[in-house]
């Protein structure tokens, strides 16, 4: 039946492309864009971790495995994998005839399985990539740690140079778990237990290879420092011009081990924009084939007040992997960045004070920023991003935390939002903090990019959430701005009460999430870079955080059986979201105009695979919201 309705479907859908599409061709040259906000940092793929950077990377190196449009695993440079154990041997076998190739598209090197031990070295060491992708292969690959603190230690007492001269052929990494047969083209990975998704880390460049060819004719500090005309590459596109805040233009790799099995654009330009409204103009102009539309376009194309020709073509966006966050500070300085804000720490420490924000903010209007269509659709319940983990009959991961909290997904309804709850931790507090000296209203310090325009608008609208939902008797949110350097301006000198950020997986697994959030865990990112729980000393808040640490770390025990580990997550994260630690606020889901099919895209919820411009349906004429609905409803039937 499930076949058949696809086949109707697409049938249905040809008909229209028959109709509506029918001056359309195949795009061959792909025109797309970033803001400059988001210029690429680094060419070297094992130093990044930074979306930016990975999104141009992913094109240029093929890694191991990869992902299709379902998100599945899919095989790349490996043609095949295997686990004899159960999950702690993991071998990987590779395809033959993969080369190393200039720009310019010049075989420089046959690819090898010792390229994959090159470049697990390369990240290990710490001389040469600091810590960067470092602690996924750290924590999982057997020796892994050990070489890492080994190549510290000899870096902080003999110098950063003894250290680069070490390499994958020498007598200490040889105890780390990877064994590569070149003649075989074999890798073999053992691990510190079974790890049954371990397969996905290797769609991501902690895992990826590096020729030590490459590294003898560059040295070390020449590949730290990488340009796109001096790297080598492998994968499906090379790079051929570049332009700093301008413009880069990939092209179709002649010399691709894959492409008799890869449909590939001849090219990919990406252009740098100043925002959203530029990028609009540039999508009027022919110049690029797609464009997310920011609210003021989309609601005068939508309204019918401006660029109303474009309202059949109007396509909500597929979610992107970022689960968005309202994470709290709980130990915050005031403005000078030196004296501790007593009355905010105080105050966020008190688990009432929490609950009356969890239950009581309807951001509703705030999700309006992103989709004023269909707002709703943007909202999230959850730390953990959707799409990231599934158990043995499909059902994904979110849907256990759900049922742990006992709430329901809905387009129509803002299902956490409780009033009466709200306003009941809400006298509970008030009455409870200024028994400890707390003064009303508290003030929730929120900083912006001082150019952004954008960011002032949207943070009035919090502005006016905070006060219409909790009363200016409470709390205030007061916006404040930076010139340049969030983190050197506000995170690092803790003047913040307040963060919304995104959060990805880099591989398929809940740790991913919420090891971020452990308390008293150097390892644990927000915890030490923004919301600083392990400084604040109400016994309260520690026990909290402590039940949830302890939750995890069961968890993150058990490795024989997914369901079970995922349950015992599923908890760990409820325990988190029930104490309101940490506040979950939204998914990025927009409105665009498109000449790309998106259903025919990489998508994953996690890793660096889904800016692979490989396998895409795009045509020269922007689809319609008829064709477009019928590729979801074909997608959503296969």
């Amino acid at each position: 039946m499930k076949k058949l309705l696809s086949l109707v479907l697409a049938l249905a859908m040809l008909a229209t492309l028959a109709v509506t599409g029918a001056s359309a061709e195949e795009l061959k040259n792909l025109n797309t864009y970033e803001t400059k906000a988001r210029e690429l940092e680094t060419w070297n793929i094992h130093y990044s971790q930074a979306a930016a950077d990975l999104n141009v990377l992913c094109n240029l190196y093929d890694g191991l495995l990869t992902n299709d449009n379902h998100g599945n695993l899919k095989l790349n440079a490996a043609k095949s994998y295997e686990s004899p154990d159960g999950g702690k041997t993991w071998i990987f076998t590779l395809n033959e005839g993969m080369t190393w190739f200039n720009k310019d598209g010049e075989v420089q090197a046959d690819v090898k399985a010792s390229d994959w031990a090159t470049g697990l070295e390369w990240v290990l060491n710490y001389a040469k990539n600091d810590s960067y992708n470092a602690s996924m292969p750290m924590e999982m690959i057997a020796g892994a740690a050990e070489y890492y603190e080994y190549t510290k230690a000899l870096t902080e007492s003999d110098g950063a140079d003894a250290v680069k001269a070490l390499d994958a052929t020498g007598e200490e990494f040889a105890k780390v778990g990877i064994v590569c047969d070149d003649e075989a083209g074999t890798i073999t990975y053992t691990l510190v237990d079974a790890l049954p998704y371990f397969p996905s880390v290797a769609t991501y460049n902690c895992l990826y290879p590096l020729s030590a060819e490459l590294i003898e004719e560059l040295g070390v500090d020449g590949y730290r420092d990488v340009t796109w005309e001096d790297m080598w590459y492998n994968g499906a596109y090379t790079v051929t011009y570049f332009e700093n805040q301008n413009q880069k233009v990939l092209t179709k790799s002649p010399n691709y081990w894959n492409d008799a099995n890869c449909k590939r654009f001849d090219t990919v330009t990406i252009k740098m924009v100043d925002s959203a409204s530029v990028a609009f103009q540039l999508f009027k102009n022919g110049e690029i084939d797609h464009v997310s539309l920011d609210q003021a376009t989309l609601q005068g194309i939508y309204g019918g007040t401006s660029d109303t020709e474009y309202k059949p073509n109007l396509v909500q966006a597929r979610p992107t992997k970022y689960s968005y966050q309202i994470h709290l500070v709980y130990s915050k300085n005031l403005e000078d960045g030196e004296t501790p804000d007593e009355n905010w720490n105080k105050a966020v420490a008190n688990e009432n004070f929490r609950k009356s924000l969890y239950y009581g903010l309807d951001l509703t209007n705030y999700f309006a920023r992103t989709n004023a269509i269909n707002p709703l659709s943007c909202q999230n319940f959850c730390y953990t991003g959707n799409g990231v983990s599934f158990t043995s009959d499909g059902t994904d991961y979110t849907k256990l935390v759900l049922k742990e909290l006992g709430l329901e997904y809905s387009d129509e309804t803002y299902n956490r939002l409780n009033k009466d709850l709200a306003a009941e931790y809400k006298a509970k507090a008030m009455e409870e903090l200024a028994a400890k000296g707390v003064t009303f209203p508290v003030t929730v310090d929120y900083y912006i990019a001082g150019s952004s325009d954008v960011a002032a608008q949207t943070a009035k609208v919090l502005e006016n959430i905070f006060s219409e939902c909790l009363g200016d008797d409470y709390v205030v949110l007061k916006t404040n701005t930076y010139i340049s350097s969030l983190a050197n301006e506000v995170r690092k000198p803790r003047k913040a009460s307040i963060y919304i950020n995104g959060w990805g997986a880099d591989f398929a697994d809940p740790v991913n999430f919420l090891g971020q959030e452990t308390y008293n865990d150097t390892a644990a990112y927000y915890s030490n870079a923004y919301s600083n729980c392990n400084d604040n000393d109400d016994p309260d808040l520690i026990a909290a955080y402590q039940e949830f640490t302890d939750l995890v770390t069961a968890a993150k025990a058990i490795t024989n059986d997914l369901d079970a580990r995922y349950a015992a997550f599923a908890k760990a994260e409820a325990c988190m979201l029930n104490h309101a630690l940490v506040i979950p606020c939204s998914y990025e889901v927009g409105w665009e105009l498109t000449k790309i099919n998106n259903y025919t895209k990489v998508y994953s919820m996690y890793g660096m695979q889904s800016y692979r411009y490989v396998d895409w349906q795009a045509q020269t004429e922007p689809y319609t919201t008829e064709e477009v609905d019928a590729f979801a409803a074909a997608y959503a039937a296969e």
